[in-house]
């Protein structure tokens, strides 16, 4: 039996770019960057005061549960929401669904708010809930009790891969039939004084850019010098085309292939010639039975960090050949900032759009690109029928995602 071809039917996000997948989507495409001076962040002492918050958010949850969830926990609800609603609701039979939750350190803020009450007021302090709602799994379990799916909920964490291997392992059940349908739902809140403070002492954020936040993620830019945190959430829903089909549901973009790879390297630092993201790029490629001729986009993981950027341009070329140079490369994060973990379900959506809209959203700040690579610096009209998406994170993890034109 031949396998299952996987597509994508609805998305949803809460993002520093705007809440709903079409906001992320317009913000993005018109190169409008999200990244401001942080609010309600204690940054005292600290060397990075910006990044990408999420603002003007509505809960859709009652009072009663909303108060006990981590916002981070109540936007990974809300996006799940917006993609079951886009994809017509649950898309197969409850137990024929499965729901992945993507990060890479959950809801960290409910866990570090335990610990400060519990060295303040003693164990009777600590919410009865950081168990049950201070786990990386807890808002796969959220959603999954809340439209009644019975299949497996559960969580991967890849760190800054985590939503790209998500996406990967919902293709893989699918494809192979072991599911129907997956809602993978990716989440991160890492602006928090703690996770701040031990990436800015790595040297991994931009810093110095307090007066203008908009000019401080420039991937691919030589004058780079970090990335910057962003937080949010993003849900797609995948299931079989066969099924889309049946049901009448709109098919936004096919899944065709994933790869995944680990450096062995280096706890921060990628391999300078990037052969681990390289292999993870041949292998979605030849998952998805094609070769680098297929490539007509890269919505490149592009952090803005000096080594990372490096080493993905080293990466592609190995990769993709000749062909590397001259296939248009965007890096999303510039508009964004960088969501970690949920950063791949973020650029999985973006990516779709690209293709459906027929447009290349630009790298913002530009203004000094890496010579002799075709980096898009504005908003381009484009015909296009698939886009490599590339995520790659601190521990050496590498995932790739080949996205193509649903109809093609």
């Amino acid at each position: 039996m031949s396998a299952r071809r996987v597509v994508a039917t609805g998305f949803g996000a809460v993002t520093p770019s705007g809440i709903g997948a079409d906001a992320l989507w317009d913000a993005v495409s018109h190169g409008r960057s999200a990244i401001r001076r942080l609010e309600g962040v204690d940054v005292d002492g600290l060397p990075v005061r910006i990044g990408g918050q999420v603002r003007g958010f509505a809960t859709t949850l009652g009072p009663a549960l909303a108060r006990r969830l981590s916002p981070v926990l109540q936007w990974a609800v809300a996006a799940a929401d917006e993609a079951l609603g886009q994809a017509g609701g649950l898309p197969a039979a409850p137990h024929r669904v499965h729901v992945i939750a993507a990060t890479g350190s959950g809801p960290v803020d409910a866990m570090q708010a335990a610990t400060r009450a519990l060295d303040a007021r003693g164990p009777r302090a600590v919410p009865l809930t950081l168990a049950i709602h201070g786990a990386p799994d807890a808002a796969a379990a959220l959603i999954s009790q809340r439209h009644g799916i019975t299949g497996a909920a559960s969580a991967v964490s890849a760190t800054c891969a985590s939503g790209a291997v998500a996406l990967g392992e919902g293709l893989r059940r699918i494809r192979h039939g072991y599911v129907d349908a997956v809602v993978v739902v990716g989440l991160e809140d890492c602006l928090g004084p703690v996770n701040l403070s031990s990436n800015a002492n790595l040297r991994a954020l931009a810093t110095g850019h307090d007066d203008a936040p908009e000019t401080a993620s420039r991937p691919f830019d030589r004058a780079r010098r970090g990335f910057v945190m962003a937080q949010g959430a993003a849900a797609i829903v995948l299931e079989s085309a066969d099924g889309a089909r049946s049901r009448g549901a709109t098919a936004l973009a096919e899944i065709a292939g994933f790869g995944a790879s680990s450096d062995a390297h280096h706890p921060t630092a990628p391999l300078p010639d990037g052969a681990g993201a390289a292999a993870a790029i041949r292998d979605a490629l030849a998952d998805a039975h094609v070769d680098s001729g297929a490539v007509d986009h890269v919505n490149a993981h592009g952090t803005g960090t000096p080594a990372g950027d490096a080493a993905e341009l080293a990466a592609l070329a190995a990769a993709l050949g000749d062909r590397a140079r001259a296939i248009p490369v965007t890096a999303t994060k510039s508009s964004t900032g960088h969501l970690l973990g949920a950063a791949g379900v973020v650029e999985a959506i973006i990516a779709a759009r690209t293709i459906r809209d027929g447009v290349l959203p630009p790298t913002l700040n530009l203004d000094d690109p890496e010579p002799g690579w075709r980096l898009v610096g504005s908003r381009t009209p484009s015909r296009l029928d698939t886009v490599l998406s590339t995520s790659f994170g601190f521990g050496g993890h590498n995932g790739a995602l080949l996205i193509a034109r649903a109809d093609g």
